[in-house]
């Protein structure tokens, strides 16, 4: 098992797997039992941010819809619609040799698809995490599990990976939003 991450936490992941080439991002969760009436959909996405801040265009913003990022070096493994199973729900590879020059940044998000209209927050999730690990080898490098209580939230920064110094690092960010991924959008565009 890799680093256990507290909020806020940070890793190299440069010097923790010196030879890390392609990262795997793994994303779990669990559901409560809800009286909503209908089933949760959690989705993983990620926005490939420039140094200004946003994405360089919108095909840098990696989701259900979008598995592949233009310059091929992300790539979101599909939808998963029902989260269950043990281990990782849905997963993101990225190759992080590949990553456009003009992209600093990997923003890490999870959100619940159509969360209003279904009564669904983060508060009826359980057990949600995000982990880091080297592609190649399966070899876990950090972890993050998001312990918080998140009553109105429906999305979630769960971490952000980004290049420092010339080294990529991973932090666990583990804040709430109440916008939905649509507010993501807006951020970032």
């Amino acid at each position: 098992m890799g680093i256990s991450l507290n909020k806020g936490g940070r890793i190299d992941l440069s010097k923790s797997a010196p030879s890390l080439r392609n990262l795997g991002i793994g994303l779990g969760w669990d559901t409560n039992e809800s009286d909503t009436g209908a089933d949760f959909d959690l989705d993983a996405s990620i926005f490939m941010i420039g140094a200004n801040g946003k994405i360089p265009n919108d095909s840098f913003f990696v989701f259900y819809n979008n598995l592949k990022s233009p310059d091929g070096s992300t790539i979101h493994q599909g939808d998963n619609r029902t989260g269950e199973g043990e281990g990782d729900d849905e997963s993101i590879f990225v190759n992080l040799e590949k990553i456009d020059s003009s992209v600093e940044e990997l923003v890490v998000v999870v959100t619940i698809d159509e969360a209003q209209a279904r009564a669904q927050n983060f508060g009826q999730v359980s057990n949600a995490f995000i982990r880091i690990y080297d592609l190649d080898t399966n070899t876990d490098i950090a972890q993050y599990d998001l312990d918080e209580d998140f009553s109105l939230e429906i999305a979630i920064e769960f971490g952000r990976i980004y290049k420092k110094d010339g080294t990529w690092r991973f932090k666990a960010v583990g804040t709430g939003y109440t916008s939905g991924l649509q507010g993501f959008v807006d951020k970032f565009n």
